[in-house]
């Protein structure tokens, strides 16, 4: 917008104009009309000022009107740049509330997924408690019935000896008089041909007394009824562990070579994690894990975990700090699992852990350096670990390949990690713990873990002293 001058510049020239010529046209004009023409000249200076000072007062309204815009555009700016900064600070804060409210589906699912887990376990904790009252109630009974039937026994056979008593006395006197009168004859021709009567048998235990034309049968012998409980008992307890569990002391595995590579987990870290492939390929009815491990901890964290899209916790070796120091949750086919107690292991030295399971009758043993530490039945009886999940090492899955938490997670070193499709016999168990030959079968071993992350190191070792 222009200034006030160069808006008044215009008029004023033109005004200049129509005064020169007004002066031009009265110096050739008559004297009388001069007058006339400074009057109408006085006139238009007057008009000339009023509109000088109109337009003077037009240009100052013109002028605070241009500034009062110019402010109000300067504040229009000021608002927008405020209200950009506004928007920005607003999405910022509405990316920050979704990762909020995202890590909060995340711990709710998580939550949510541990609470149901819980639930089935206490569900199964609760079934075979049942289970376990309800069978000590029928041995309970079928122990009263046989102590009621061996008290019945007893008196039988109690009668018997009753009966029989004054028979065995008759027989004695007989004898005896035989005796006398063997004795009152002396040796001779007819001494040779006398034969004694046969006594009669006392043993309680024949298969008939014959005596006063009656015929008694002894009494079957009795089986003790604690051994038939305890063999009731045999696989139903679970687990059944040899000698007291944490009497056995560890065994030095001495100069223990060609073991294959080394995993070392340094710490609790959820990216520490190593992917056995390509997993099973077939359903399982029955595994051995055995591998040598060292941990640095207090408690020994997940050693291997199998999910499937179905169940998460398909097979699961895993302790976790909340666990008995030592404590192993043996897991096949979530909520069912057995406690195994590996104790001795927190000494921070090698030991050689097998873990032999078979559908067969449910039946497992746990070894640690050759002796047998904990073995038990009917534990997942007929079940079948389905083929296409996946199997990790040092960490437990809350789902396929992820959802770790570094409570569960392994810290320590794992070597000579296999895995068979079948039971290992003692004798092969002794020779891995002796670092033998592998057995035959092995359907993974370390060299599948072919992908590991975070800071797990994967070392060769010319013998297992010299592993980290």
């Amino acid at each position: 917008m222009g200034s006030p001058t160069g808006r008044a510049l215009p008029f004023f020239l033109i005004l200049v104009h129509i005064y020169l010529h007004g002066a031009l046209s009265q110096t050739t004009g008559p004297v009388g009309q001069r007058k006339p023409f400074f009057e109408r000249l006085r006139r238009l200076e007057e008009q000339f000022r009023r509109f000088q000072e109109v337009t003077l007062t037009h240009l100052q309204g013109i002028a605070s009107h241009y500034n009062l815009s110019f402010d109000i555009k300067a504040r229009f700016q000021s608002l927008a740049h405020e209200n950009r900064a506004v928007a920005l600070a607003l999405n910022q804060s509405q990316a920050a509330v979704q990762d909020e409210l995202g890590h909060l589906r995340t711990w709710v699912r998580r939550t949510q997924r541990q609470g149901r887990k819980a639930d089935h376990r206490l569900l199964a904790l609760s079934a075979a408690m049942s289970e376990g009252s309800a069978r000590r109630a029928r041995e309970q009974e079928t122990q009263r019935a046989a102590v009621s039937s061996l008290a019945r026994d007893v008196q039988a056979l109690q009668d018997a000896l009753l009966r029989l008593t004054p028979l065995v006395q008759s027989q004695g006197a007989r004898l005896a008089a035989l005796e006398g009168q063997l004795r009152v004859a002396g040796p001779g021709p007819a001494a040779s041909n006398v034969t004694p009567a046969p006594s009669r048998p006392s043993n309680l235990s024949a298969p008939q007394l014959q005596g006063g034309g009656q015929t008694t049968r002894a009494p079957p012998e009795p089986q003790d009824p604690s051994l038939d409980f305890a063999h009731g008992l045999q696989g139903a307890q679970e687990p059944l562990s040899l000698g007291n569990q944490q009497a056995w002391p560890p065994e030095s595995p001495g100069e223990v070579c060609n073991v294959g590579p080394a995993l070392v987990f340094p710490n609790a870290s959820t990216m520490n994690v190593g992917f056995l492939r390509p997993g099973f390929l077939t359903g399982l009815r029955a595994l051995s894990i055995c591998s040598w491990v060292r941990t640095a901890t207090d408690h020994l964290g997940t050693l291997l975990s199998y999910a499937t899209e179905e169940n998460d916790n398909k097979l699961v070796l895993h302790g976790r700090d909340s666990l008995a120091p030592g404590s192993v949750h043996f897991v096949i086919g979530d909520p069912a699992f057995r406690e195994l107690p590996l104790q001795p292991l927190l000494d921070g030295q090698w030991h050689h852990v097998c873990v032999i399971w078979t559908s067969i009758l449910g039946r497992y043993w746990l070894h640690v350096d050759r002796r047998l530490v904990a073995t038990g039945s009917r534990f997942r009886e007929g079940y079948e670990i389905p083929p296409g999940g996946s199997l990790v090492l040092g960490q437990e899955q809350d789902r396929v390949g992820g959802g770790f938490d570094s409570s569960e997670a392994f810290v320590g070193s794992m070597a000579g990690l296999a895995i068979w499709d079948r039971v290992l016999v003692p004798g092969e168990v002794s020779n891995l713990a002796m670092g033998k030959a592998l057995p035959t079968g092995a359907i993974l071993t370390l060299a599948n873990a072919t992908s590991v992350g975070g800071f797990v190191q994967r070392v060769n070792c010319t013998c297992l002293q010299l592993c980290p």
